[in-house]
C-alpha cells in the first residue's frame, strides 16, 4: 500500500499570530533573554571582538550553507580564503566554498547596511545579491523576488509531491510589506518577536535561492538592531543542523496547525542553547588571546608581537608569504616570528613550503575552539 501525502500549504491570512499561548512560554523567555545577556556581557569584554572570533563567523556560515547541502568544511573554506588551491578539490567543493564565503561578505554588507538603515526588505535583498554572487544561484534573479511558483521537497518532486507550498507569487509583495512592518511593531517580547519574524519569512520563501540562509542571518542582525547585542555574532546554525528534522517540523507545524506557540517554544530553546554555547567559546577565545598575548611578547621580543597574534586570531590557517606581505610586519622580522610560532607549537604546518611554493600555517587552539572539538 503506497502511503499518500499531500503538501501543506501557507497559512493564508495567518500572520502576524494571534493564538499564541504566552503562558506556556513564559518559563523559557526568561532563560533565554538571561543567556542572550550573559553572552552579550562577554562580548563586552573581548577587544575587537570582529576579529577575534572572525573563526565563529566562519563556522556559523559553514554549517548555515551545510543545512542547504554544501559540504566544504570550516578548513577548506579558511585554506581557499588563504589563497591555498589544493589540486584535488572539486569544482562542486570550489562552489560550496564560494557560497560560504558570500554568506560572510553579506553578513560584512549587511552590518554596514544597518548602521544608517532599519533592518528592512531593502536590506534583505542587497543580501540576497551577495548570497548569489558569481555561485550556483547566481541566475535565480539575486536581490529580485520570485515571479513564480516554488515548493519545498525532495529533488525533483512535483508541487503534488511537495512538503510546503510557500505563499503564491502574486500574493507575495504584499506578505513581505506586512512582514517588514511587524519588524518595528511593539510586541509583548523581543525573542518572540524574532522567533515569528524568522519563520514567517521562511514560509514566504520569497527568493528563488537562499532563503534558509538569509532567514538564519536574520537573527543576529535582529538582535543587534534591537540592541541585545552589541554586535550581530549570534550564531544559531549549530543548534538547527543538530535538530534539523524538529526544526524544519516545527516550522511546518505553523502552517498546518496553526501552532505557533510550539515553534516559538522551540525557538526560545535553540537561542538559550546557542547563547551558552556561543558565551562559552566566546570566553574561552578570550582566555586564549590573554594567555598569548604576554607569551608573544616574550618569545618573540618584538614590538611586532600584537599585530602577528591579531592576525592569527582574524587568520588561523595563512600562507607564510601572506603573513609577510600584509601583517604589517617588516619581511626579516615576519619571517622569524613564523619559525618562533612553529618551533614553540603554536602554529602548526598545513602544507610545507617548497621551492616558490609558501608555507601555509594553521592556527590550532583557536581551530578546535571554533569547531568544538579537536580536529586540527
Amino acid at each position: 500500500m503506497t502511503l499518500v501525502t499531500h503538501p501543506v500549504y501557507y497559512h493564508e491570512d495567518g500572520f502576524p499570530p494571534t493564538s499564541i499561548r504566552y503562558e506556556e512560554l513564559i518559563p523559557h523567555i526568561g532563560p533565554a533573554s538571561a543567556a542572550v545577556a550573559r553572552y552579550d556581557g562577554t562580548l563586552a569584554a573581548i577587544p575587537n571582538a570582529t576579529v577575534l572570533l572572525s573563526p565563529l563567523i566562519t563556522r556559523e556560515a559553514v554549517l548555515s550553507s551545510k543545512i542547504e547541502g554544501t559540504q566544504a568544511t570550516m578548513g577548506e573554506v579558511l585554506e581557499y580564503d588563504a589563497d591555498v588551491k589544493r589540486p584535488d578539490l572539486s569544482q562542486d567543493k570550489i562552489q560550496d566554498i564560494r557560497e560560504i564565503l558570500n554568506y560572510r561578505i553579506g553578513m560584512q554588507v549587511a552590518k554596514k547596511m544597518l548602521e544608517t538603515l532599519p533592518l528592512s526588505l531593502r536590506v534583505i535583498r542587497e543580501i540576497h545579491r551577495e548570497l548569489l554572487q558569481g555561485v550556483r544561484g547566481h541566475g535565480k534573479s539575486p536581490g529580485e523576488l520570485r515571479r513564480i511558483p516554488n515548493w519545498i521537497g525532495p529533488p525533483g518532486c512535483t508541487i503534488d509531491h511537495a512538503r510546503f507550498v510557500p505563499i503564491s507569487a502574486d500574493k507575495l509583495p504584499g506578505a513581505l510589506s506586512k512582514w517588514e512592518r511587524y519588524i518595528h511593531d511593539e510586541t509583548p517580547d523581543l525573542l518572540i518577536q524574532l522567533a515569528i519574524l524568522h519563520a514567517e519569512f521562511e514560509a514566504l520563501h520569497p527568493f528563488l535561492d537562499g532563503n534558509g540562509r538569509l532567514g538564519r542571518m536574520l537573527i543576529p542582525l535582529f538582535l543587534w538592531q534591537k540592541q541585545l547585542l552589541r554586535e550581530p555574532m549570534f550564531y544559531m546554525s549549530a543548534y538547527f543542523e543538530a535538530n534539523r528534522e524538529d526544526y524544519y517540523d516545527h516550522l511546518l507545524a505553523i502552517s498546518r496547525d496553526n501552532d505557533w506557540t510550539g515553534w516559538c517554544k522551540f525557538f526560545l530553546i535553540a537561542i538559550r542553547s546557542q547563547a551558552q554555547e556561543n558565551q562559552e567559546k566566546a570566553t574561552a577565545i578570550l582566555k586564549l588571546y590573554s594567555e598569548l598575548k604576554p607569551s608573544l611578547i616574550q618569545l618573540t621580543r618584538s614590538q611586532y608581537a600584537i599585530h602577528a597574534l591579531d592576525w592569527m586570531f582574524e587568520k588561523p590557517i595563512f600562507s607564510s608569504r601572506d603573513f609577510i606581505d600584509r601583517a604589517r610586519i617588516p619581511g626579516p622580522t615576519a619571517r622569524r616570528m613564523l619559525t618562533i610560532l612553529k618551533t614553540n607549537g603554536i602554529l602548526s604546518e598545513v602544507i610545507k613550503g617548497e621551492g616558490r611554493r609558501a608555507a601555509v600555517y594553521g592556527f590550532p587552539r583557536l581551530l578546535n575552539i571554533a569547531e568544538g572539538s579537536d580536529v586540527f
